[in-house]
C-alpha cells in the first residue's frame, strides 16, 4: 500500500480490505447509521458478499451456519448495542458450537459517547456473553490492524466468535492502514499422558464410552472411533448438541446422548467409564425436582482426554495406535423408502431419509417432533447434519441460510418447529432475496410441545391459563400464506403421501420452498 492511498483510506476501507485480506469474504449485515461507511466501502471494494437480514437475529444465526459448513468465519455487521442484543440469542448458540465469527458492531462516535444519546449502550459489555475475544478500535489507523486480530482470534482453535467494536469516527476518519493477515496457530494435541490414561482404563475392560463432540464427529474420525470401540469393547456417542456431524450411508453412525433426563440417565447406566474426546461431561439441560443434574451413574469415572481446543482427528489417531485399533468401514445400510400412513416422528425421519439428495444439509431445530430424526435417518444419503446447540430457539431458519450460502449449491433441508420458526422467520425473505437452494419444513403441531413435556418434568399441575400460554392456535398460524409474504412459495401437507411429493419435488428444484406438515 503506498503512502497516498494510506492517506486517503478510512477506518471502514481498511477493515473491508483487511477482511477480505484475511479470507473473510461473506458479511451477514442489518446495518445502521453508525455503519454507513462501512456499507459505502463495499461499493468501492470488490470482493465481499454483503447478505441483508431483516432482523439481527437472522444475521448471527446465518453466519453461525456458515462457519459450521464453510470451516471458515463471516463477518457480521450490527448497528450498536441493541442491535447486538437482537443478535445475542444466535451468539449464544453459536458461542456453544464453537463458531468462527468476526462479529463487527457500529458504536457512538468517540466523542458523542459522552452525551449519552439515545442509543449509548454497554456494547463492550454486552458482547463478553457471547463472545471470546472483544475489543473497541480506538482510531481509525488501528482498525485494520484489530480487524486482522479478530479474524485470527476467530479461527483459533476451536473457533470462537470475535466481536470488534468500531465507533463510527474510526470508520469515517482518514489514515485507515490494511492489517496483515496473522498465522492462526495450529490445534494442539491432547498431553501424551491423558491419551495413555485412556488407553490404559480402556485396556482394563471395564464397561466404557467415548463420547465425541467437534471434529471428532467428521467421517474420517468417526471410522477411527468405531475402530477403537471395535478393538476395545467401548461405545461411542456424540454429545446431545452438536455443531455439526457427518451423517448417513457410508459414515459410521452415532447415536446421540437423550435430551430428556430419564432417557439419558438410561442411556448411560451400564459404563463405569465415560471418557471425554471435545465433549462435556453430560449434564441434564435443567434441573427438575427429584433428578439428576449429571447424568452419568454414581461413581462413574470420567476423563478427559481432549478438550475442544485440541486437535481431535489427531487425538483419536494417537489413542488408536495406543490401543492397535484400525478404522473400521461404516456398516452398509439399505435406502429406506418414503413412509406411508399416519404422520409420526419416524415417518417423517423414513421419508426424508428416502428423498434426500447426496450431500445435503440438515438444519435441525425440530425440538420435540424431531426425536427420532438423527437416529431414524442414519440410512439417508450422506449429508451434514446441523443443529440447535446452545439451547437458544430461533436459529434453525438462519442456519439453514448461512449453510446454503456456504454449501455453494448443497440442498439445504431446514426441520423446523412451528414456535420456534416465529422467531426468525425473516430468514425465509433472505433466502428468497439470495435465491437460495432451502427446504423448510415447518412441524405444525400449532403448540410449544416441549413446554408441554417442561411441565410435566417439573411436577406442574396446569390448567386452561397455563395451557393457553403454551398453545398457538386461535388463530392457526398459516405457514404457507407467511412464506409466500417472504417471497417464498409454500404448500401444506396433511398426509405422508402428500409430503413424500412435495419433498421430492422440492428437492429437485433451484430455490427455496416451505412445506407447512401438519403433526
Amino acid at each position: 500500500m503506498n503512502d497516498a492511498a494510506t492517506t486517503t483510506m478510512n477506518g471502514a476501507e481498511s477493515l473491508v480490505r483487511t477482511l477480505l485480506a484475511s479470507g473473510v469474504d461473506t458479511c451477514f449485515a442489518n446495518p445502521g447509521t453508525s455503519e454507513m461507511h462501512f456499507v459505502a466501502a463495499l461499493d468501492r471494494i470488490a470482493g465481499m458478499r454483503c447478505v441483508l437480514g431483516l432482523f439481527e437475529g437472522v444475521v448471527t444465526g446465518a453466519a453461525d451456519g456458515y462457519a459450521r459448513i464453510a470451516d471458515k468465519p463471516a463477518a457480521t455487521l450490527l448497528h450498536c448495542g441493541p442491535g447486538l442484543a437482537n443478535g445475542m440469542a444466535n451468539l449464544h448458540n453459536g458461542r456453544r458450537a464453537n463458531t468462527m465469527m468476526v462479529n463487527c458492531v457500529g458504536d457512538q462516535a468517540t466523542y458523542h459517547r459522552p452525551l449519552d444519546a439515545p442509543l449509548t449502550a454497554d456494547t463492550e459489555g454486552w458482547a463478553r456473553g457471547v463472545s471470546g475475544w472483544v475489543r473497541t478500535a480506538s482510531h481509525a489507523r488501528d482498525v485494520g490492524a484489530d480487524a486482522a486480530v479478530a479474524v485470527q482470534a476467530a479461527r483459533t482453535s476451536p473457533g470462537q466468535i470475535a466481536t470488534l467494536i468500531l465507533p463510527s469516527d474510526t470508520c469515517w476518519d482518514a489514515g485507515g492502514v490494511v492489517g496483515a493477515p496473522l498465522p492462526v496457530p495450529p490445534a494442539p494435541l491432547a498431553a501424551p499422558t491423558a491419551i495413555e490414561a485412556a488407553a490404559r482404563a480402556l485396556r482394563s475392560g471395564v464397561p466404557a464410552v467415548i463420547i465425541l463432540a467437534g471434529s471428532a464427529l467428521r467421517e474420517a474420525p468417526l471410522a477411527l472411533a468405531a475402530g477403537i470401540a471395535a478393538a476395545t469393547g467401548a461405545t461411542i456417542m456424540a454429545q446431545g448438541s452438536n455443531a455439526r456431524i457427518e451423517h448417513g450411508r457410508g459414515r459410521h453412525p452415532v447415536e446421540r446422548i437423550p435430551y430428556p433426563v430419564d432417557q439419558a440417565v438410561k442411556a448411560l447406566a451400564p459404563y463405569k467409564l465415560v471418557i471425554l474426546v471435545g465433549a462435556r461431561p453430560p449434564v441434564g439441560f435443567f434441573a427438575y425436582p427429584g433428578k439428576p443434574g449429571v447424568l452419568t451413574a454414581p461413581g462413574t469415572e470420567v476423563q478427559v482426554m481432549a478438550r475442544p481446543e485440541h486437535d481431535l482427528p489427531a487425538c483419536l489417531a494417537a489413542l488408536a495406535a495406543a490401543v492397535g485399533a484400525k478404522p473400521v468401514g461404516a456398516p452398509t445400510l439399505e435406502k429406506p423408502t418414503p413412509a406411508t400412513g399416519a404422520v409420526s416422528s419416524e415417518s417423517i425421519a423414513q421419508s426424508v431419509a428416502a428423498l434426500l439428495p447426496e450431500q445435503a444439509i440438515i438444519a435441525d431445530e425440530s425440538v420435540t417432533v424431531g426425536r427420532a430424526f438423527f437416529s431414524g435417518m442414519h440410512g439417508a444419503a450422506p449429508h451434514d447434519w446441523l443443529q440447535i446447540t446452545g439451547g437458544a430457539i430461533g436459529c434453525g431458519m438462519p442456519l439453514a441460510t448461512g449453510a446454503a450460502i456456504a454449501g455453494k449449491g448443497r440442498r439445504v433441508v431446514n426441520l423446523e418447529a412451528d414456535g420456534s420458526a416465529m422467531y426468525t422467520l425473516q430468514a425465509l425473505w433472505t433466502q428468497a432475496r439470495e435465491r437460495l437452494d432451502v427446504t423448510t419444513v415447518i412441524l405444525s403441531n400449532r403448540k410449544y410441545a416441549i413446554l408441554l413435556h417442561e411441565l410435566a418434568n417439573v411436577g406442574a399441575n396446569p390448567g386452561r391459563t397455563a395451557l393457553d400460554m403454551l398453545d398457538l392456535g386461535h388463530p392457526d398460524l398459516d405457514w404457507p400464506k407467511l412464506a409466500a409474504g417472504m417471497g417464498v412459495e409454500g404448500a401444506r401437507a396433511e398426509t405422508m403421501s402428500r409430503f413424500n411429493d412435495l419433498l421430492a419435488a422440492s428437492v429437485a428444484r433451484k430455490g427455496p420452498f416451505l412445506i407447512e406438515l401438519v403433526v
